[in-house]
């Protein structure tokens, strides 16, 4: 490098910063020097001298002389050159990097300095009295800026750079964009200022000068022929002028695949061969065709053009191959079939290149083998027969043919497995199926056969058909009532009043649907008392026709209902529904249904007539039972006197048994007064035997006042009652508690009157109780027992 002194550029910068100006003149309301030291008592109008002289402090970088670099000079105004003043500085580099002459304030620079490192430097500085050391004036700031040169080439700090860009893209298509950087500075000069240039693979691609933008040079970019670019790129400083640094990097362009090209089969004919015995969807062959794109531009379709009536083509997405597979062999022996191959996604910019499909053709030779028979329709066939068809008539023929060359005579047979019952019958050679058995719809309304087809002369050779036969409904079941029907009225019904609703049910299944008409048989005895009306849904409702039954003549009613079908032939049955009169309360709530004596119905079963006398049979014995044990208790007894016959007046001061307990006393000691088998083991108390005697002999001597005689009947009773309930008490086996009861007397009379039907009989004509019919339902009972007759039956 030149000396700074001695080159000429850098020695007009050197004297530039050694230019001070003298003084600069200002108006100022206060005089302030350049320090900033306010100079007082200064007027307005005042000139005011400066304090620090000097201008920018520049220093040229990369600076290799051997003597310090001049920089600059500070000054004062104040100095008058008799060296009475000291200049000092202090900051960034002040007395290392920067050093000043005391005397003169000349700086210098004693480094080498770098503007890409540090641009500028920013210091102080002072002038002080040589000899007191006082500031002379303020401390003043300055800079001194590093001056650039070109000493920074361009670099490319992003590199590597990989890009893409689509074949057959058209010229000046952009591909990337890549930059430099330049540490020069780019406020000075131009070091800065890069320019870009392509020094390899220009042929295909250029680059903008001033951006850096890569750009396609040629429109015929081939992926197939080259999938990628490697390219030098350039750039250079001082705007491309001679002498400029420059640096380069390395950009790596890859070409994409577009779907240019279309399949191809490396084979204009395919030979395959397969057995006919070959189950349908078996593959006979594969073949391919070529793609030179890649991706999914290679992706493809496989399609028949010809020949697809018997086979069909399958494409694999992985191999991009073509699978044929054979529908049937049966109508040729050689067949010839084109296959074309199309690309799935074709790029319509491409159009005009050609077509995107290719053609092959492939040949298929099929082998004969010897095949079982084949039914027709091989999916089974359906067959239709009355149920009342007779045994022996054909239900329908099943067919299956050979389907080999030599056409061999077929045999027929039926799978027992489905047919156990040899409900059907099938002829060997013409395949007729004819009934073995009455068939029953009801019962059964489908059976499902297998039939069995072989070769004459070959049983191996066997196939299986499913055949259906469904049993056609004919009217040969009559219909009937749902369930046995029972209803209740009550005694008050009125005239219309529905009673019940009935429906019915038949076994059989006429096309046209079901169709019932309903009558009451004229014969039918409640006919008269009710009526039926058809609902027209196949069901009946039942309606009263008379206002008022009455139980206690007649408590139920056997409706018997005629129920006819549509046929044809129309067929009938009577049903029976089952009629309860029964007393209601005025809202028509049902009280009570009891039932007198009545005809069982006809149609009652047999087994519910025998339970019924079985049960009879068991009361019966059991009446029988219960007599005979009682007589075994009693013994022999003496036929009671008529005035023995009395009320019985039970009285009950503990916790007795109550009015059946009659097993802690026995009561035949009382009514059989001539028979005390106990007193004959008394030791002590009156004798027994002779009351009767006395008893006799009071009842002669009763005077008019009874109430005597009868108090000392009933002290002899009491005693006697005691001494029987002291031996009650000592016997273990007689129930753990006592029971007193009184026999013999009535007792005093009642406030309610008597009750006694004894004398209601007797005076029975001078009593009137026809009022009883007023009283409503719930007395109707009661007044039929005492009334003479029903009111309403009179006036009728």
């Amino acid at each position: 490098m030149v000396p700074f002194w001695i080159s000429g550029p850098q020695t007009l910068l050197a004297v530039l910063g050694l230019l001070c100006c003298c003084s600069s003149e200002a108006s100022r309301t206060s005089g302030t020097v350049p320090g900033g030291i306010k100079q007082e008592g200064a007027s307005s109008l005042e000139r005011v001298k400066r304090g620090w002289v000097w201008n920018q402090f520049f220093v040229v970088e990369e600076y290799t002389g051997t003597e310090p670099l001049y920089v600059g000079k500070i000054h004062t105004d104040s100095d008058e050159g008799k060296g009475n003043i000291k200049y000092t500085i202090s900051g960034e580099g002040a007395g290392s990097i920067f050093i000043i002459d005391k005397q003169s304030g000349d700086i210098h620079a004693t480094e080498r300095l770098d503007r890409e490192e540090k641009s500028f430097y920013t210091l102080r500085a002072q002038a002080r009295d040589l000899l007191t050391n006082d500031l002379l004036e303020p401390e003043s700031e300055f800079v001194i800026k590093v001056q650039d040169i070109n000493d920074s080439e361009p670099q490319f700090l992003e590199g590597p750079y990989i890009g893409s860009v689509a074949e057959l893209s058209p010229i000046g298509t952009s591909v990337m964009k890549v930059t430099a950087s330049d540490a020069d500075d780019p406020t000075y000069g131009s070091s800065a200022r890069v320019v870009y240039s392509v020094l390899d693979g220009e042929r295909f691609f250029t680059v903008d000068k001033h951006t850096g933008i890569i750009m396609t040079a040629v429109a015929d970019l081939d992926r197939e022929t080259q999938d990628r670019y490697e390219l030098v790129v350039k750039a250079t400083d001082m705007a491309g002028q001679m002498g400029g640094l420059s640096g380069s990097t390395t950009v790596t362009i890859v070409i994409t695949d577009v779907n240019d090209n279309p399949p191809r089969f490396t084979q204009k004919m395919n030979q395959f061969s397969v057995s006919e015995g070959a189950a349908v969807g078996t593959p006979v062959g594969r073949v391919i065709a070529t793609d030179a794109d890649m991706g999914e531009n290679t992706d493809m379709s496989y399609l028949i053009k010809d020949g697809g009536e018997l086979f069909k083509v399958t494409t694999d997405l992985e191999t991009q191959e073509a699978t044929i597979v054979p529908l049937d062999f049966e109508s040729k022996q050689t067949h010839n079939v084109v296959v074309e191959a199309v690309n799935k996604h074709v790029d319509p910019r491409f159009v005009d290149l050609g077509s995107f499909r290719d053609q092959t053709i492939v040949r298929v030779s099929v082998s004969d083998i010897d095949e079982p028979p084949i039914f027709q329709p091989a999916d089974g066939t359906i067959m239709e027969v009355q149920e009342d068809a007779k045994v022996g008539s054909v239900v329908g023929i099943v067919t299956a043919r050979d389907p080999d060359v030599t056409n061999k005579p077929v045999r027929f047979s039926i799978d027992r497995t489905t047919d156990q019952d040899l409900i059907f019958h099938i002829d060997p050679d013409s395949g007729a199926i004819t009934l073995g058995k009455v068939l029953d719809r009801e019962t059964a309304g489908w059976h499902n056969i297998t039939v069995k087809a072989v070769e004459a002369d070959n049983h191996s050779m066997a196939t299986y058909s499913e055949v259906s036969i469904r049993i056609l409904d004919v009217n040969d079941n009559p219909p009937e009532l749902a369930k046995p029907y029972e209803a209740s009225i009550c005694e008050d019904s009125k005239p219309g009043q529905l009673i019940h609703t009935i429906s019915v049910v038949d076994r059989d299944e006429p096309q046209t649907g079901h169709r019932f008409f309903f009558t009451l048989p004229p014969e039918a005895v409640g006919s008269r008392h009710f009526t039926l009306w058809d609902v027209k849904d196949n069901t009946a409702g039942i309606r009263t026709q008379r206002s008022g039954f009455n139980r206690h003549e007649q408590n139920v009613y056997f409706l018997p209902i005629l129920v006819v079908d549509s046929g044809p032939p129309s067929l009938s049955s009577t049903g029976t529904l089952t009629i309860h009169v029964c007393g209601c309360d005025k809202e028509g709530t049902i009280q009570s249904c009891n039932a007198t004596a009545y005809v069982m119905s006809a149609a009652l079963s047999p087994g519910a007539l025998i339970a019924l006398l079985v049960c009879m049979l068991i009361l019966i014995v059991l009446v029988l039972l219960i007599l005979t044990l009682k007589r075994h208790r009693k013994g022999q007894r003496m036929a009671e006197d008529e005035e023995d016959m009395r009320d019985n007046v039970i009285k009950y001061n503990d916790e007795g048994g109550g009015e059946q307990d009659t097993e802690a006393y026995d009561m035949s000691a009382l009514r059989n007064l001539y028979d005390f088998p106990e007193a004959k083991t008394c030791d002590s108390g009156p004798d027994i035997r002779s009351l009767p005697q006395w008893i006799q002999a009071n009842r002669v001597n009763v005077s008019s006042d009874g109430a005597t005689a009868a108090a000392t009947d009933f002290s002899l009773f009491k005693g006697y009652i005691r001494k029987k309930v002291e031996q009650a008490d000592a016997d273990l086996t007689v129930p753990p508690y006592d029971s007193f009861q009184t026999y013999a007397f009535e007792g005093t009379s009642s406030p309610a009157l008597s009750l006694s039907s004894i004398h209601t009989l007797s005076n029975t004509s001078e009593q009137d109780f026809s009022y009883l019919h007023d009283w409503g339902p719930r007395f109707r009972q009661l007044a039929g027992y005492y009334a003479p007759g029903n009111r309403e039956e009179e006036a009728s």
